[in-house]
């Protein structure tokens, strides 16, 4: 693989990658001055890099806040319809999905979050609508877990020691001794439950998809109601089902 030297690394476009990573769904609307201080560049850079996404379509302009518009997908789209993962997956969270009667996920590790790379959704339980490029922190949730559990240690504690770990619910483990605990029970058994700690009143398993190397390269899940015996019935009824689709899934994938 090529590695760059300085001269191949373009600045501009760098800075602009920055500004559009600058929005997300909490700070959809920004000024100059909110991006100059999410980014840490000066308000001068700020505003080119914003009148310039204006100008290609990216973003739109009220005469104070910038946002951005929907041209901007096709940045997504463009790794989704090329990268073959989601177009294998999809088809075996449909089945899985309708077999079982809740919604199910796959998603990657992109450093502290998981990005869901494809879903097929029943009920909808969750406060947010999770979709393809949706984001959640891995600490606290079932594939992030599968997928920090199938790093090498040090790499799993630089993660960890990146992310901004608080309580989402009254159940969320936040000790960092019992958190890698947990982790580490997840690498032993290979497959995670989790208990209402990402958002009261749900409870999901989740389980690595492989390569034939053994290395992890993405996490399925199932997500339930967190009802009596919910755990009960996750290990008992769903695992197995999550277990034959991840093995399936697994002898597709062409970078074997």
């Amino acid at each position: 693989m090529h590695t760059p030297v300085k001269t191949d690394f373009v600045g501009g476009f760098a800075k602009g990658l920055k500004v559009i990573e600058a929005f997300n769904s909490a700070k959809a609307r920004l000024s100059i001055t909110d991006v100059a201080t999410i980014t840490g560049f000066d308000r001068a850079t700020s505003r080119r890099c914003l009148l310039t996404l204006c100008t290609l379509g990216f973003a739109r302009h009220d005469g104070k806040y910038f946002s951005l518009t929907a041209k901007i997908l096709r940045l997504g789209y463009s790794y989704l319809s090329s990268a073959s993962l989601p177009v294998i997956i999809q088809p075996f969270l449909d089945k899985l999905s309708a077999k079982i009667g809740h919604s199910s996920s796959s998603s990657i590790l992109d450093m502290t979050e998981i990005v869901y790379i494809a879903r097929a959704s029943q009920v909808k339980i969750m406060s947010v609508n999770l979709t393809a490029g949706s984001r959640l922190p891995a600490w606290c949730s079932s594939m992030g877990r599968v997928l920090l559990a199938g790093l090498p240690k040090d790499e799993r504690k630089r993660i960890l020691d990146a992310s901004h770990i608080e309580p989402r619910t009254v159940k969320t483990c936040t000790d960092r001794k019992t958190l890698e605990k947990k982790i580490e029970t997840v690498a032993e058994n290979g497959f995670c439950l989790i208990d209402q700690e990402l958002e009261l009143g749900l409870c999901s398993i989740a389980v690595p998809i492989k390569i034939a190397s053994g290395k992890v390269v993405a996490a399925l899940n199932i997500g339930a109601p967190a009802v009596e015996n919910c755990l009960h019935e996750m290990t008992t009824h769903y695992l197995p089902e999550l277990q034959k689709t991840a093995h399936d899934i697994s002898a597709l994938i062409p970078f074997r």
